[in-house]
């Protein structure tokens, strides 16, 4: 195992991305008051973050991206649904079925 060394931020871009990610979408809005609430919305955030939340390196399409219906031209489309992720913070939206 290869320790890395303090305050170096490119020795693991990975990891300083996701840090950084976690840091500016929900903890730099959220007050944590315990361990178990921490582990809720890191938990929250890595659901939001690995099914729903587009990439950049997929052209903008979430990792796993729910199944998509077809609407024809000139028909009624169903309307859109919110849903909120940790409580508003975060909000994901689908069509309505």
């Amino acid at each position: 195992m290869v320790k890395i060394s303090p305050r170096a931020p490119r020795a693991n871009a990975y990891a300083e991305r996701w840090v950084r990610t976690v840091r500016a979408e929900c903890l730099d809005w959220t007050l944590v008051s315990n361990q178990r609430q921490l582990s809720r919305v890191l938990t929250e955030c890595l659901r939001h973050y690995k099914i729903a939340r587009p990439h950049r390196s997929l052209d903008l399409h979430p990792p796993r991206p729910t199944r998509l219906t077809l609407v024809e031209p000139g028909t009624v489309e169903a309307p859109v649904q919110r849903v909120d992720v940790l409580g508003g913070l975060i909000h994901e939206y689908r069509r309505a079925a």
